[in-house]
């Protein structure tokens, strides 16, 4: 392990030149020359052996190389949840970067007493739960709820990114809340990067507000130039044709949770996971 993080750090080295006038109140606008190959070998580390099997349906290295991820920023993951992304991430930025998970605001009004208490404690956990992971000491990595974010953190965040999780939001109703405690956080010109299950166009409102798991294209790219965000580009890493996005049970019904357990279940891993829109967007000042 130690010679794969010492690699890493030299590869590191061939990159900071360019990123170095990134650096600094204002965050970077142009892709990191050079980071897929730092996320490839983030991705290939031995330590991922029980994660890497969701590479081929959640395209990690090209999905944060879109996100314009580098390995010296400061790097928020919203809603850290199983940390599957978290692991990935305190490989690739856990030396000269930094990684913060960003928690629910339990205060919002979405969460009953004993889950804002389970919340709290996710939080005062991660660091310790990345640093084992990796290796790394629990210095390299920190976390905050929303709701108790130190008033220095705002305005220092280079990237945020948003896993498959606006539609909870939507559906809670929180959603508004969330995403003006996350834009605060970040620098001028901040990006985000929202991966979702991606509905049909046309897909009915009963269908797209949250509670099946699809969101439409269209109302996520809205919802997020209502809340001071430009659309910054678009990808097509995570699509799935094969998904008709018409599950009467919503997205679960398909990989990974597979909601009807062994009914039709050879059909279901033949579809594969979801078809997702990937985004990313840029703070308007």
């Amino acid at each position: 392990m130690r010679r794969a993080l010492l690699t890493l750090s030299s590869l590191i080295g061939l990159v900071a030149a360019p990123l170095a006038a990134d650096t600094g109140k204002t965050a970077p606008t142009q892709q990191c020359k050079g980071c897929e190959a730092l996320l490839e070998l983030a991705a290939s580390s031995p330590l991922r052996k029980d994660d890497r099997a969701r590479d081929a349906a959640r395209h990690p290295v090209e999905t944060l190389s879109f996100f314009r991820v580098g390995p010296q920023m400061k790097v928020g993951e919203y809603a850290p949840g199983g940390e599957w992304y978290s692991r990935f991430l305190g490989l690739y930025l856990g030396q000269q970067g930094h990684l913060v998970g960003l928690f629910f605001d339990p205060t919002s009004g979405a969460f009953k007493p004993d889950r804002q208490d389970g919340i709290r404690k996710a939080a005062a956990a991660y660091p310790a739960d990345v640093a084992k992971f990796t290796g790394m000491d629990a210095s390299r990595f920190a976390a905050y709820t929303l709701d108790a974010v130190p008033e220095g953190e705002k305005g220092t965040f280079d990237v945020i990114i948003v896993p498959r999780m606006m539609h909870n939001l939507l559906n809670w109703n929180i959603a508004d809340s969330e995403m003006k405690a996350m834009r605060a956080l970040l620098k001028p010109g901040g990006l985000i990067g929202i991966e979702q299950h991606r509905a049909k166009a046309d897909a009915p409102y009963s269908y797209t507000d949250g509670s099946k798991g699809y969101l439409r294209e269209a109302d996520v790219i809205r919802f997020m130039e209502v809340n001071g965000f430009d659309l910054a580009g678009k990808s097509e890493v995570s699509a799935n044709p094969k998904d008709t996005a018409n599950w009467p049970g919503g997205v679960w019904t398909l990989p990974p949770t597979l909601a009807l357990k062994e009914q039709d279940k050879a059909k279901y891993l033949a579809i594969g996971e979801s078809d997702r829109m990937t985004l990313l967007f840029r703070k308007r000042d």
